[in-house]
């Protein structure tokens, strides 16, 4: 998982998580409703979102009980679908380079608290399930500045949109069934509680390198 983890980063330091070029090609020439595609995408931005994959690892790390991560992941996916939405079908323009920071240190703050740094440090921890929801708010633009900066026609654009966030949420229940079965399957091997910090540490560095690397698009960008 390690490895995965770094192997990740390497690829966001790479290119610049978006919409593939093909993709784009597609959603800006298509003249109507074409929702099954739409969802396809959708599923398919999540899956392949490694900012959103790593805050997902993040939330369900120490989560053992079905119904915590129920709740924990329905929080992420309101917070996200209802940003989504309304950042396309409202018109709410945010810089692409700051809100993808944001979602790095998203996935920097989990960590954080998942090595209890509130407690130790600061001697008291914020609501967790609030964070979730209000990160879940962040990655949503985030989601959102991907199809924005597409010209995508007016004709059918509620439905799609509307699929599209279908979509993440079908690719975001299947991510999620992939990590819980590695993180069980860790567990099982008895090296859980031993690597757990060292796992940690790893995703916060990985969270900070994520926004370092989109603040310098901000900074630098021609």
């Amino acid at each position: 998982m390690l490895f995965g983890l770094l192997v990740l980063l390497c690829a966001g330091a790479v290119i610049a998580h978006g919409v593939a070029d093909r993709d784009a090609a597609y959603l800006e020439q298509n003249a109507g409703q074409a929702l099954a595609v739409f969802a396809y995408l959708g599923a398919k931005h999540m899956i392949t979102g490694y900012d959103h994959l790593l805050y997902l690892v993040g939330i369900i790390f120490f989560l053992y009980r079905a119904k915590d991560i129920a709740v924990y992941v329905s929080l992420f996916a309101l917070g996200h679908s209802l940003t989504l939405l309304a950042g396309v079908l409202l018109e709410i323009h945010l810089n692409s380079y700051v809100v993808d920071a944001l979602i790095g240190l998203s996935v920097a703050y989990k960590a954080f608290e998942n090595l209890d740094g509130f407690k130790s440090s600061f001697g008291w921890q914020p609501n967790p399930k609030a964070a979730v929801f209000i990160f879940g708010l962040a990655h949503g633009f985030g989601l959102a500045t991907k199809l924005q900066d597409l010209t995508l026609s007016s004709e059918g654009l509620i439905g799609n949109i509307l699929m599209f966030n279908v979509g993440v949420e079908l690719g975001q229940l299947l991510a999620l069934g992939i990590l819980l079965v590695g993180i069980n399957a860790w567990r099982a091997f008895g090296s859980f509680d031993r690597y757990a910090r060292v796992f940690n540490l790893a995703l916060m560095f990985a969270g900070f390198s994520l926004a370092a690397y989109q603040m310098a698009g901000f900074f630098f960008a021609v």
